[in-house]
């Protein structure tokens, strides 16, 4: 089972020893993680998380209790910044939850950290799925930092409605708000000027986009 996953997910498999692919077979295993589950709380080396099926969430606190969501993770992603031993450049903290339901399978932090030491292609690979999520990083911070909260906010519920399908985003204003890094009441009040534009319609069923125009002239 997993054999046949890391052979497809990992490309430095067939480049590394038999001993080696058999040490991180048999440090796999699988993961339930219910809906709200907290996965890894920056405290320990949790492994390298492949989900399966649900939306786990990245995330970090400041020590205000400010939490900012950095990125979710969906089904074929993979999440390596939760391995701290294997990445020990890294020194940022960062909270790992499960968004939904989610299946996941795992390999041990300390495992892989053992052979990507005396296997450079290991290690180059952890490198540089951490560096290509920092692209996800920066852009959190660049809107957090430098960009208005209507903009923000139609940006948001642009690429939501883009990953969902939908025109009905089915979120509380407190989900929105942890996602974006900001305060419910703030978002509940932009969510209400939408609505006073027609661009929105608020309800307790979620969010529907009424005027795509419009959100998107927002978020330019």
């Amino acid at each position: 089972m997993f054999e046949e996953f890391y052979r497809e997910a990992l490309p430095f498999w067939e480049q590394i020893t038999d001993g080696d692919r058999e040490c991180l077979l048999r440090h796999s295993y699988t993961a339930s993680y219910k809906k709200g589950m907290n996965i890894h709380d920056g405290n320990d080396c949790s492994g390298v998380i492949f989900v399966r099926s649900g939306c786990l969430r990245l995330s970090m606190m400041s020590e205000e209790g400010k939490e900012i969501t950095l990125y979710r993770l969906y089904k074929g992603d993979m999440c390596m910044l939760s391995a701290s031993c294997v990445l020990s450049a890294i020194t940022f903290d960062v909270l790992l939850d499960a968004e939904e339901d989610s299946e996941c399978y795992v390999i041990g932090g300390p495992a892989f950290a053992a052979v990507s030491e005396h296997c450079p292609q290991v290690k180059i690979f952890s490198l540089e799925t951490a560096v290509s999520r920092f692209s996800d990083v920066m852009w959190v911070m660049q809107q957090i930092l430098f960009m208005s909260m209507d903009k923000r906010l139609a940006i948001f519920l642009s690429d939501e409605s883009a990953r969902i399908n939908s025109d009905t985003i089915t979120l509380t204003h407190g989900q929105i708000a942890r996602y974006m890094g900001s305060a419910r009441e703030v978002v509940s009040r932009m969510l209400k000027y939408f609505a006073g534009e027609g661009i929105v319609a608020v309800s307790r069923g979620g969010i529907k986009i009424l005027d795509r125009k419009r959100l998107r002239e927002l978020s330019l």
